[in-house]
């Protein structure tokens, strides 16, 4: 993990008695047309931080997103007004919604905790507005930032605070993903195998292109698969595959064959003439798909193969479901590879928010040893990319404050 100073380490220096706590949690729960959560992951994922920092004697504010409001309007659909109420059921006691938090400040005293409402609705939140991260930071004494899910987002609330807060640190969440993530792709039990997959690799080729420098196997799903299948000379019907990014396709082949990796490719698929949940499943070798056939799922060779690669795997990182599971007749590929993920002794991490769906469904969620929360931070950590929210508590940590 990135050197960074953490939530523990103040609160074992006796750092957070008596002192004002801001932090930036991801509650930005998904809620149905009537704006009711259904599912409360998030919240529940966020609690750790805010009651240590009360058992350790601070007044505590806390901070999210909720959905995609327009700066400076507060529409009473992008409110947390229910996320304050969750909050408040979950920890057992009233959380008040405090609204113009920014300008009117907050006044509270040490054991006390308020939610400050949506700081995207804020002007100046999203182009990480110097004079909003400056009102933000005066109104702590300590910054606290555990939403790995926006830590790819150089936001006000994310970055700009972080840089003037007398203290910033990271909280729980923050630090488990990048422990996870640094132990699976930084420091590796090998063999390391990763899932990458997806409707196209024009949407995760640069993840691709990074990870072909990194893991053992790459084992490719879905659209992505697709494509890899083509670059390999074999037929795909009318499967979605981009021709376009056959040479990129074929260069990561080539790169990890260069290393004495490989890149799977699959031996059998399932094939359908339509793309629909009752489409009768037929099983093909790879080298026998037809002109009209849809490349929907991967067969039983295909799965035994890959099946074994995870048994002997020391680590392993998944992204992306391998067909298209929604359907059940085309699910099984990521059911069985899901499940050999949840029996392996490998370290495992998975992310994305089809990968967590599929891991709902097949009801293995206490199996993956690491469950990222972070979508698009998760995503971009694989491509290799700097999180500017972590970069600069990285910074802050170097300089000692």
């Amino acid at each position: 993990m990135p050197q960074i100073l953490c939530l523990t380490d103040l609160i074992a220096a006796g750092k957070l008695t008596g002192k004002r706590v801001f932090i930036r949690a991801d509650l930005n729960v998904p809620r149905d047309a009537a704006g009711q959560i259904t599912d409360d992951t998030r919240i529940r994922a966020s609690i750790p931080a805010m009651t240590a920092a009360l058992a350790a004697g601070a007044a505590v504010m806390v901070t999210s997103h909720l959905g995609r409001p327009i700066e400076g309007q507060l529409k009473p659909e992008d409110s947390l007004a229910a996320v304050a109420q969750r909050l408040g059921e979950l920890l057992g006691r009233p959380v008040p919604l405090i609204r113009d938090w920014v300008e009117e400040g907050v006044e509270l005293a040490p054991g006390q905790l308020v939610l400050l409402e949506n700081c995207r609705a804020n002007l100046g939140e999203k182009k990480n507005s110097d004079a909003l991260a400056q009102k933000m930071a005066a109104l702590c004494d300590i910054y606290i930032n555990d939403a790995f899910g926006t830590a790819h987002r150089a936001h006000a609330s994310t970055h700009g605070i972080a840089k003037y807060a007398p203290i910033a640190a990271a909280g729980p969440l923050l630090a488990g993903e990048l422990n996870a993530l640094a132990r699976a792709l930084e420091q590796p039990k090998r063999p390391l195998v990763a899932i990458v997959a997806g409707s196209k690799v024009s949407t995760k080729l640069t993840i691709l292109k990074s990870l072909a420098h990194k893991v053992d196997q790459l084992i490719v799903g879905g659209g992505i698969a697709n494509t890899f299948l083509l670059a390999a000379g074999l037929p795909i019907g009318k499967s979605l595959a981009e021709a376009d990014l056959l040479s990129e396709a074929k260069a990561i082949i080539e790169l990890m064959q260069q290393r004495g990796a490989s890149v799977p490719i699959p031996l059998d698929v399932v094939t359908a003439k339509t793309f629909s949940a009752s489409a009768p499943p037929e099983i093909k070798p790879a080298h026998a798909v037809a002109e009209d056939d849809l490349i929907l799922d991967l067969g039983p060779a295909s799965l035994s193969q890959l099946t074994a690669l995870l048994a002997q795997a020391g680590t392993i990182v998944w992204n992306g479901p391998v067909g298209v599971f929604e359907f059940d007749a085309f699910g099984d590929g990521t059911k069985a590879l899901a499940q050999a993920i949840a029996t392996s002794a490998a370290f495992s991490i998975a992310g994305g928010g089809d990968t967590l769906a599929a891991i709902a469904k097949y009801g293995i969620s206490d199996q993956i040893d690491y469950i990222s929360t972070g979508g698009g931070a998760f995503l971009e950590f694989l491509e290799g990319k700097a999180l500017p929210a972590v970069e600069v508590l990285m910074t802050r940590s170097v300089s000692g404050t």
